[in-house]
């Protein structure tokens, strides 16, 4: 009897501490892959000059540049993460009574180059391009480098 709780002692502390021990047991470090090429994206934006909310027109000008520049980035958000659209139809009688459309894009852009900004008539154009070549650049410095110095085991 004395040896059978020797042996059903020790059998279940090796079951505890393999059970412990296998589930910390190491460290895995990823790498990045570069990949073989990168595509670039273009983005444009347009803008009214005359119906910018200013009585200078000069002020229109500067807004109407910036808000096509804004229309710009959103159009390589949309490119890049594309866009959510939802629909809702309400029916009252078999007949649609009312239809709602909705469309959002949400996304962070990070190294894109104004290629062109000018006026055409009445609307202000902005012209962007995104390089993922630089993005993939700009991901790299962004992160943090570090070697192994020691691993434990517990």
């Amino acid at each position: 009897m004395k040896d059978f709780s020797k042996i059903l002692f020790i059998l279940v502390s090796s079951i505890l501490i393999s059970a412990c021990s296998s589930v910390y047991d190491k460290h895995v470090q990823w790498e990045t892959i570069k990949p073989e090429t990168f595509p670039v994206i273009h983005g444009v934006g347009y803008a009214p000059i005359s119906l910018q909310k200013s009585e200078h027109k000069t002020q229109r000008m500067l807004m109407a540049i910036k808000a096509s520049k804004i229309a710009a980035y959103a159009e390589l958000a949309e490119q890049i993460y594309g866009q959510q659209v939802s629909s809702n139809i309400t029916m009252a009688d078999l007949l649609i009574d009312n239809h709602q459309l909705n469309a959002s894009v949400q996304g962070l852009i990070r190294g894109a180059k104004v290629v062109k900004s000018y006026p055409v008539g009445d609307t202000y154009t902005t012209e962007l391009v995104l390089d993922f070549k630089k993005v993939y650049q700009i991901y790299e410095a962004s992160q943090s480098r570090r070697k192994i110095k020691n691993v434990k085991y517990f």
